[in-house]
């Protein structure tokens, strides 16, 4: 036999690797375990077993966390905190150091865990899984370093509840865990039920590191056990990583509670094909994107896209290469696919297939193991746009796909979800690739690539996929805060009268939608009075149609994000001359309004903040990312989209700018709910928008009760992000109704902002006008 026949006719040995010392592990920690609190393991309780979903056998025997438990862990981290925080960036930095050491020393036991508890390949567990939590824990660890100098005037806010899935359980507990201890919080975590091991085998790295008590607590159970943690009273934020129906659940659970909330969530990410792309490539690259961890990914490549001239060809490699995958014990070196989580899971995936009745179904013909949870990679052709298995996150090893021809065309299949996860696409020219990506709704886009993640580049969706970024500087915005202080909200009444004085020529203040004055759909107008009584004119109480105009005319003018930040710099320093010409005019205005004399201060306040944010629209840059690759991670700034902004009612124009500038300084359309109690401050400046070249439908503006609008707004499909900045505390309303699509929420939480300082502009409002998208572009040939 030659060397060439040898290695055309040779197949894969078998290359187990050994679960001894795991196995010992778990028999040193006598195969039962209670919780992790306080610095502690609990004695062992009820609970359930935790089984390998490759062969069936129960590993160990798990405590389901009570209410009990719950309070004590947030109780424990709780009394922890202040002295964590108190400790600094160098103290906590030494112990993630620490952590970060000990994950490497036990990297191997970790990786032979995780693959018993969850069923990935040895091979993923400890080429990928492993390096990166240690990859987290040491980032972090310079992050917290850093806080002092790089993050002024923030700190911790304090006792995070953190839930993860099952789908990488270590990996997932690194990204919440790191940057929250870095950034000088405390964490009680609830691992999956399903993959609990490696959590509990971190706890015990937490003891042996000598992390203070109370730092970390991790309790395990159940979806019921989650519900008590991001529900409790004593957790100031939440990060939860899992199905877009549970997000939504959570986020209307803690709707109006003040926490801190991200959300990373399912998808339904494209991969898309051009047809100069390398075949070969984008196949081995397809192999990574959707039979990576048996399809258990969220952000997983299962929409393929291909462009026509190529897609006979391209499937008919595919299904070759889909052929050759290997199907078996995870524990083996020289296997592709392990088996699914759970049997609940295999029969998820098994049912959602069987329930399609149409396309062509296209099996891999290796055999499976005949035990345990294990499904075949599987592609299902010639569905339509709108068949459920391509809207819905099917969660496993199967891919659906369909053809394009142009551009355009693709943009618009890819975009066809409520999701926005991830994307991908392959070609080999350069400039198309980099003038797709940006078109693609998705928080994260890989060029010539896929599945790739750092802890110095963002990763977080858009749309359904949640919100909030995990990793980077971005990744640690959502575990601190201002330093800042408040007062209650005290609601601001409108004055009341009772004679109106003859009017001369009727000046009708009208709502403003579309660049456009417009007459209410409802018909109806309200009196607005002085403080002394004296009637000031009338104006339109807007019903739920004016706001689906408003909506519909922000919608329309997509175009001003594209627009340079340059050109919008110049319109929002055209709109300050305009305003300064008639400042005393609007000084009266205000003056007469609230009963004032601090007209003047509101409107040269207001010229200086349309300045501020004309300097910032094209200096709010993106950077570019340290991540290990041969190439370069970008982080993109991107505008939210359609922005409705319940303003402040204290401050009639100054509230009503605030909100408005930063939003379309950045490229983003706004619906402007003005001063409940003194509205005639914002039918003024429309005027100012009309001599002030603003595109029609960038700026809306409606009055009327900010309740009414409030809830219409919050609910709206076509709205991305809703601010509420009202006198009326508003706050639960916003944020429960707003998950209907997951739309982003910035709220006051029945707390009193300074307009006229330091709090009332600044980086917070580019923050919450901006969305971060990460595109990765490997190079080299």
């Amino acid at each position: 036999m030659t060397v060439k026949e040898i290695f055309e006719t040779m197949d894969y040995g078998p290359a187990p690797e050994s679960a001894a010392d795991a196995l010992a592990w778990l028999v040193d920690q006598g195969d039962r375990f209670g919780h992790f609190i306080d610095g502690t393991f609990t004695t062992p309780g009820d609970g359930f077993d935790s089984k390998n979903p490759a062969t069936g056998e129960t590993l160990a025997t798990l405590s389901q966390a009570t209410q009990a438990d719950v309070d004590a862990a947030v109780a424990a981290a709780r009394k922890a905190q202040p002295k964590w925080a108190k400790l600094g960036g160098h103290g906590r930095a030494k112990h993630l150091y620490a952590l970060a050491r000990l994950l490497q020393k036990h990297s191997r036991l970790l990786a032979v865990l995780e693959t018993l508890d969850n069923g990935k390949p040895i091979r993923e567990a400890r080429d990928i899984d492993i390096p990166l939590v240690q990859r987290h824990f040491y980032h972090h660890a310079g992050m917290a370093q850093l806080m002092a100098d790089e993050l002024p005037g923030r700190e911790a806010l304090g006792v995070c509840g953190q839930v993860i899935p099952w789908n990488f359980p270590l990996l997932m507990l690194a990204w919440k865990v790191a940057p929250a201890l870095a950034m000088g919080n405390t964490v009680v975590l609830k691992p999956a039920e399903y993959t609990s091991l490696t959590a509990l085998c971190f706890a015990d790295i937490c003891r042996k590191a000598g992390l203070p008590k109370g730092v970390v607590n991790i309790v395990t159970g159940d979806g019921a056990v989650g519900e008590m943690i991001t529900t409790h009273a004593g957790i100031d934020k939440v990060a939860f990583t899992g199905s877009t129906s549970v997000g939504r659940h959570i986020r209307r659970a803690t709707a109006g509670q003040g926490k801190g909330l991200t959300l990373e969530l399912g998808g339904k990410s494209p991969y898309i094909v051009f047809d100069d792309a390398d075949i070969d490539s984008a196949i081995e690259g397809l192999v990574d994107a959707i039979w990576f961890n048996q399809g258990q990914v969220c952000c997983a490549g299962s929409r393929l896209l291909v462009q026509e001239g190529i897609a006979d060809q391209f499937h008919t490699k595919l299904k070759a290469r889909m052929d050759k995958l290997r199907v078996g014990n995870p524990m083996d070196k020289c296997i592709d696919m392990g088996a699914l989580a759970d049997p609940v899971q295999l029969q998820t995936v098994t049912s959602m297939v069987d329930a399609c009745d149409s396309g062509e179904v296209y099996r891999a013909t290796g055999d499976l193991p005949a035990n345990g949870c294990y499904y075949p990679p599987t592609l299902i052709s010639g569905l339509s746009p709108a068949d459920p298995l391509m809207q819905e996150e099917i969660f496993g090893p199967v891919l659906v796909t369909s053809t394009f021809r142009t551009q355009a065309e693709v943009v618009e299949l890819a975009n066809n979800t409520r999701y926005g996860l991830a994307a991908t696409l392959w070609t080999e020219n350069v400039n198309l690739a980099l003038d797709i990506a940006p078109k693609l709704a998705a928080g994260v886009v890989w060029i010539n690539g896929t599945n790739m993640f750092d802890a110095a580049a963002g990763f977080g969706g858009v749309r359904e996929s949640g919100f909030g970024r995990e990793g980077g500087w971005e990744g640690l915005s959502a575990y601190t805060k201002p330093i800042r202080k408040t007062k209650p909200l005290k609601k601001v009444e409108a004055f009341t009268g009772s004679e109106v004085a003859p009017m001369g020529v009727d000046r009708t203040a009208k709502l403003y939608i579309g660049g456009k004055q417009a007459r209410p759909d409802s018909g109806y107008s309200r009196d607005i009075w002085s403080k002394q009584g004296k009637h000031l004119g009338e104006v339109p109480i807007a019903s739920r149609k004016d706001v689906r105009n408003a909506v519909e005319a922000a919608r329309g003018a997509k175009a001003w994000g594209k627009t340079t930040g340059h050109l919008r710099a110049q319109i929002l320093y055209y709109i300050a001359e305009n305003l300064s010409a008639r400042s005393e005019e609007f000084a009266k205005r205000i003056n007469d309004l609230t009963g004032g004399k601090d007209g003047a201060q509101e409107v040269e306040a207001s010229i200086q903040r349309l300045f501020t944010y004309a300097a910032w629209a094209d200096k709010y840059d993106g950077a570019a990312k340290g991540v290990p690759i041969r190439g370069v991670a970008l982080s993109m700034k991107e505008p939210v989209g359609v922005i409705g902004a319940i303003c402040s009612d204290e401050a009639p124009l100054l509230g009503l700018i605030s909100a408005m500038a930063p939003a379309i300084a950045m490229g983003n359309r706004v619906v402007l709910a003005a001063s409940e109690a003194f509205p005639l401050a914002a039918t003024d400046f429309y005027q100012i928008l009309d001599t002030s070249d603003v595109p029609g439908g960038v700026v809306n503006i409606l009055t009327g009760p900010h309740a009414d609008l409030a809830d219409t707004l919050a609910k709206h499909m076509d709205v991305d992000a809703v601010w509420c900045f009202s006198s009326s505390d508003l706050s639960e309303m916003v944020e429960r109704e707003s998950a209907s699509n997951l739309k982003r929420t910035w709220v006051n939480n029945g707390e009193s902002r300074d307009w006229l300082g330091a709090d009332g502009q600044g980086k917070p409002f580019l923050e919450a006008a901006t969305e971060v998208k990460t595109i990765w572009i490997p190079y080299g040939e």
